[in-house]
């Protein structure tokens, strides 16, 4: 009896085993990954160098003479007209300097008077030898002495006059005047830089180009063509396009790079010389280019691996070639087709031939062309 009652509860304990070892095994649930689109589109590539504005004439304003500044009559950072005045220098002592030129000549030409005089007078005594030829001779040479001192007097007035006209210094250009660095009562010359007027519509914008990018510009008809786009300190667009109007002489063997200027309208005079810019071209027109988000690409060991969902939500790793990026998105060579579909997160917990759960990426605006240029905060 004992035995029978032991039998059965062996069996019975044996029995929720068995029925738990043949329990068929549940499969577990697909994995969840953020997708994008393969965008198939033509997309401008943009290029972007630091830059400094500069005026497009800077002229030093000096004074042609020396003196004590006696005023200064424009308004520091203000607009000046060519011509308009902006300093007076003390002019007494070329006035003093005028009024003893004018002396002179005047008597050098009472000097010539005489000569003149003694000429006519002698002129019909020698012919009656009541005088030599050699006192002829002598008249005549007193007065071309004469009238050549009058000259080099009547040219030494007007010198003196042009040196008083001096001591109104006035602009050449129309422009920016700056702050002045000589003060009322200081004694200047022709050293002395009183003011800088830069003419600043147009502006310049002073970047460096690589040497490679400066062999493109030679190459690419498109690329010199451009527009340039001017983003400013504070991140806003400069409202004006502009367009590359030179590049310098020689690229600098330290830095690899090559001055180059863009031209900007800035009308109202915004734009000041010395200030902070980002210059920005277009440089290539990627025509039908296959985009897909950068956190879609994966770099292993040198070889770049995209995750595509297939029919059937199947993953499947692929081998691409990337070229260029361009803003949030990468352009793909080789390996992508338009309209597949490629794992932007999630790519490192699949495999090839896994089942995926697909959910579609936020960032849908990938599928927007990429904008000529955004404001950027905080910049």
């Amino acid at each position: 009896m004992n035995r029978r009652i032991l039998v059965l509860l062996a069996a019975a304990a044996a029995s929720p085993a068995c029925s738990r070892q043949s329990a068929p095994k549940s499969d577990p649930p697909p994995q969840k990954v953020v997708v994008a689109p393969v965008i198939q589109r033509d997309e401008p590539l943009y290029h972007e160098w630091i830059g400094t504005t500069q005026g497009d004439v800077n002229a030093d304003i000096r004074p042609r003479v020396e003196g004590y500044l006696l005023r200064r009559v424009y308004t520091e950072g203000g607009f000046v007209r060519q011509g308009e005045l902006l300093f007076e220098i003390d002019p007494r002592q070329l006035e003093a300097q005028l009024r003893q030129a004018e002396a002179n000549l005047e008597q050098a030409k009472a000097s010539l008077d005489k000569a003149e005089r003694d000429v006519v007078r002698d002129e019909p005594l020698a012919a009656q030898r009541a005088i030599s030829q050699q006192e002829l001779d002598n008249a005549r040479s007193s007065r071309k002495g004469a009238a050549a001192t009058v000259g080099a007097l009547q040219a030494a007035v007007e010198q003196t006059k042009l040196n008083l006209s001096w001591t109104k210094v006035t602009s050449p250009i129309d422009g920016i005047a700056g702050i002045a660095p000589q003060q009322v009562g200081d004694l200047v010359g022709p050293q002395s830089v009183l003011t800088t007027v830069s003419k600043v519509d147009p502006i310049r914008v002073l970047y460096q180009l690589s040497e490679a990018e400066y062999v493109q510009l030679l190459r690419d008809p498109e690329m010199r063509n451009s527009e340039l786009t001017l983003v400013l300190a504070d991140g806003d667009v400069f409202p004006k396009k502009g367009r590359v109007l030179l590049t310098g002489r020689e690229v600098d063997v330290k830095t690899g790079t090559i001055a180059a200027i863009g031209l900007f309208p800035n009308p109202g005079n915004l734009l000041r010389p010395g200030q902070y810019a980002k210059v920005r071209a277009m440089v290539k027109l990627r025509k039908g280019a296959l985009l897909v988000p950068q956190r879609a690409v994966n770099e292993m060991q040198g070889a770049f691996n995209v995750g595509i969902v297939g029919p059937g939500n199947v993953a499947e790793i692929r081998k691409v070639k990337p070229a260029e990026r361009s803003g949030s998105l990468w352009i793909i060579e080789e390996g992508l087709k338009p309209g597949e579909t490629v794992i932007v997160e999630g790519f490192s917990k699949v495999k090839s031939g896994a089942a995926v759960s697909p959910v579609a990426s936020a960032v849908a605006a990938a599928a927007e062309p990429t904008p000529p240029l955004a404001k950027t905060a905080g910049k």
